[in-house]
């Protein structure tokens, strides 16, 4: 085994560190795609543009949450075969990922096509916004596979100790996207659908480029054909962690589309706001996600190995830099909070002020409580309970924050601000829960 790779040795707090920083990187650079989109599309298109990506944006998080839940059981199978020394079983784990992850896509572009315009309709999308969320959303759909493909890719090296890999890909990706979006958007007109094919044609690019990575080194898969049979202990395996990751995802991507719905019933400029301002809190708590994923990883390497202390150890070590991270992006974000939203509309003085409301209330003391609430879930799905995960998501999103922002928003007379007050309140119980079954285990 690798020893770089090899996450069952070594100081714990050093191993988190250096497996964590490339994914924060790679997820930074990532997540540049809507980032670059929501820039452009709001300099040359305006608010409206805004307001439709932020609603499109709402499905394509779903989309995503579904193909990283799934592909996150082969992080976790694949790290437990790999603290076991078991390539045979890494070997299958592989090949019935990229297979299953294949259908998997098939069947949610079909969805999402079905979906989109149902949904915007249901979510009261702004009128003037409606088309442009449309022609966006349909062109992410039909890049699905590409999504899928990618982070299959991805969660196998991760769950194998590799987290530079990735970095590498999205990097090359990441540069393209922002070429073509000022491309496509700018000087060729093309508005939103712009701005999506930029997205779509980046992922893909970023994914061809993993597989030819993979196919030039040493890696334990070679990508013959008929590697790539479902060995159905292992799709059980996978599923039994993937299925139960996807659905807690889901809802919780699920709650924000709601929340977004309630939002853009009190007009365009708050729902360009409330997406800015949720694209500004996304960033602030990537390096909770990332040092979140270096834990599933660990934890599933060491359960492989045997070792139940060391998965303790590295899951409290991540809980304190969690919190020690977090504390300080939420002091940036509360310093810079209007130059932030400046970048995305800086002639828009509604959106700059309510944008402002967004991030005094839902990127503060609540932001230390869901870094608890990360950690924990990520010890959970990375010792194969990925079941509390979604008993915590189930606690967050629909016990507290689909029904406190609809109570404090509408029957209480709260408006939008009962909405954010909803939002930051959302992760106490799920934190509260994840730290009892912690120390139960």
């Amino acid at each position: 085994m690798n020893d770089k790779q090899n996450l069952t040795t070594g100081n714990i707090p050093k191993k988190l560190i250096a497996f964590a920083l490339p994914l924060l990187a790679a997820n930074l650079l990532q997540s540049f795609y809507s980032l670059a989109d929501m820039l452009v599309v709001g300099r040359i298109v305006g608010e409206t543009g805004l307001a439709a990506i932020s609603n499109a944006s709402m499905i394509s998080f779903i989309i995503n949450s579904v193909c990283i839940g799934i592909t996150m059981g082969g992080t976790v199978l694949a790290a437990q075969y790999k603290g076991a020394n078991d390539e045979h079983g890494q070997l299958e784990t592989i090949g019935t990922l990229f297979t299953a992850a294949f259908i998997a896509a098939v069947l949610v572009t079909a969805a999402g096509l079905a979906a989109y315009r149902p949904l915007f309709g249901m979510l009261h999308v702004p009128a003037p916004a409606m088309e442009d969320a449309c022609g966006y959303m349909k062109i992410i759909c039909y890049g699905t596979v590409f999504v899928f493909g990618y982070n299959a890719v991805c969660s196998i090296l991760k769950g194998l100790g590799d987290s530079k890999s990735p970095l590498y890909f999205v990097a090359v990706a990441t540069v393209i996207n922002i070429v073509l979006d000022l491309l496509l958007v700018g000087p060729f007109g093309m508005g939103t659908e712009g701005a999506a094919c930029a997205t779509i044609f980046s992922q893909g690019i970023s994914f061809v480029i993993s597989v030819f990575h993979l196919k030039r080194t040493d890696f334990v898969f070679d990508f013959q054909l008929s590697h790539f049979a479902v060995k159905t202990d292992k799709l059980a395996a996978i599923l039994k962690i993937g299925l139960p990751t996807a659905a807690q995802m889901v809802v919780v991507n699920l709650s924000y589309l709601l929340i977004t719905g309630m939002l853009n019933q009190f007009g365009v400029s708050v729902a360009a706001a409330s997406g800015v301002g949720l694209k500004i809190n996304t960033f602030a708590g990537m390096p909770c996600w990332a040092i979140g994923q270096a834990v599933t990883a660990m934890a599933g390497q060491n359960i492989g190995a045997g070792d139940t202390i060391r998965v303790r150890k590295t899951t409290s070590t991540g809980l304190c830099l969690n919190l020690f991270i977090t504390l300080v992006m939420v002091l940036l974000v509360q310093i810079f909070g209007k130059q932030l939203i400046l970048l995305f509309t800086p002639a828009s003085p509604e959106v700059l002020a309510e944008g402002i409301v967004y991030l005094r209330i839902c990127c503060g003391v609540n932001s230390l409580v869901y870094a608890a609430m990360y950690t924990f879930d990520s010890f959970a799905i990375g010792t194969g309970a990925a079941t509390i995960a979604l008993f915590n998501a189930l606690l967050d999103a629909v016990i507290v924050r689909l029904p406190v922002s609809w109570l404090l928003a509408f029957p209480l007379g709260l408006g939008y601000p009962g909405i954010y007050i909803g939002q930051a309140l959302s992760p106490l119980l799920p934190a509260a829960a994840g730290l009892i079954y912690f120390k139960s285990k």
